[in-house]
């Protein structure tokens, strides 16, 4: 899924109150803005923009979940507020994230006591501290043909080792009854609840959801935000997750640990003030349908959030996210015409730019759909989100000039 990770930088309401004050604040269809005029490269030849918000702003702004938070609601309220015809629900079960950092095709833990290994649905095998005079400084499965292989790391070299009864085809997975599981990467040790499950060459993490929630919110999200924000991020984090399950099942892995699902790292992630959030909203979810909602969030909408995929993902002004604390909520930056001729050579000359259609909502007109690169050869019409990614722009929100 594509969404854009929360990528940060570094009182009391009535439910009453807060209708009141949002009433206005969702909107219909917008007619598209009219054309900006055609903003010819200046002689050092250096663009300047001015843009609002980072990310693609679906869903819920991180920063406006603070503002909100420090407007006074609580999550529920701001969670109705980012998704809105969404409800409260319940999750339960594991999910199957993969650990992308493992590429070398086999699966490396660190010896602890309790450690187990099994085939999945399979009986379960204690490894043992001793293997004859040896003593394991590591455990690892790797594939040999179609069968898995147990080896341990001991006297400078990898011995196999047969797990007693426990049949070794298809997935395996170390775990541990109490205590994480520590996969090691190299020199890196990085330790993991649940399982550590070896499937397709692939090293997964099968972990329950308020788990994996644990090891998400802070990397998301500063754990040291307003406990209703930090909650906020824990309900999102959690239903997108709920979402991914059910549109991965029957996969080996469910989601991943990276920006393109959401910003995963086990047991070294968590954090006491994320965990407290975690557990005020154990199992908390938003359905919509009955089913989880697709959460997208973004670090910052900018003050007005984009219409998305789902129904409520609506477009609407967003007055939270004007918190004095967002660096994204305005933003400049410089575009070198070099750079441009660079990425779209038969241009030529770079002699002007001009947006040619907005999504009419906010500041400047809104969001870029189309702007066109006037170059001495020929011309280029790009997308706004196009442009952004190319460029490297906080958002698709952005027009030229100081």
């Amino acid at each position: 899924m594509s969404r854009t990770p929360g990528v940060l930088g570094a009182a009391r309401t009535s439910l009453a109150l807060l209708l009141a004050a949002t009433a206005g604040l969702a909107v219909g269809a917008v007619s598209p803005a009219a054309a900006d005029a055609s903003y010819a490269v200046p002689s050092d030849g250096v663009l300047r923009l001015t843009g609002h918000g980072y990310g693609h702003g679906h869903g819920m702004s991180q920063y406006g979940a603070r503002g909100a938070a420090q407007a006074g609601l609580t999550q529920a309220q701001i969670m109705s507020f980012y998704y809105p015809g969404t409800s409260a629900g319940t999750v339960r079960g594991n999910i199957w994230v993969r650990i992308t950092a493992d590429t070398d095709g086999v699966l490396t833990v660190a010896p602890a006591s309790g450690l187990q290994v099994r085939q999945v649905g399979g009986p379960a095998y204690s490894l043992p501290a001793m293997v004859g005079s040896q003593r394991p400084t590591s455990w690892r499965l790797r594939t040999s043909g179609d069968r898995n292989v147990l080896e341990f790391y001991a006297g400078g070299a990898w011995r196999a080792h047969r797990p007693g009864s426990v049949p070794m085809t298809g997935a395996a997975a170390f775990f541990r009854d109490s205590g994480p599981t520590t996969l090691r990467l190299g020199s890196v040790e990085r330790p993991y609840r649940g399982a550590l499950r070896y499937v397709q060459r692939a090293t997964v993490n099968v972990v329950g959801m308020d788990d994996f929630v644990r090891g998400v919110v802070a990397r998301e999200m500063p754990a040291s935000w307003e406990p209703a924000a930090v909650q906020s991020q824990a309900v999102a984090a959690r239903t997108y997750a709920a979402f991914e399950r059910a549109a991965n099942t029957g996969r080996a892995w469910q989601t991943c640990d990276t920006t393109s699902c959401q910003v995963y790292g086990g047991v070294a992630a968590e954090h006491p003030a994320a965990d407290a959030a975690v557990r005020a909203t154990a199992r908390e979810v938003r359905t919509y349908g009955g089913a989880p909602a697709f959460t997208q969030f973004s670090s910052s909408s900018g003050g007005w959030t984009k219409a998305g995929s789902r129904p409520y993902l609506v477009a609407k002004a967003d007055r939270y996210d004007a918190t004095s604390s967002n660096p994204n909520h305005t933003w400049r930056t410089t575009l070198r015409r070099s750079t441009v001729q660079a990425s779209y050579p038969a241009l030529g000359t770079l002699r002007a730019v001009r947006v040619t259609q907005r999504d009419g909502n906010g500041d400047q007109g809104g969001r870029v759909t189309s702007v066109v690169l006037d170059g001495s050869k020929t011309d280029v019409t790009l997308s706004g989100t196009t442009f952004r990614s190319r460029f490297g722009l906080k958002s698709d929100w952005f027009r030229f000039g100081g």
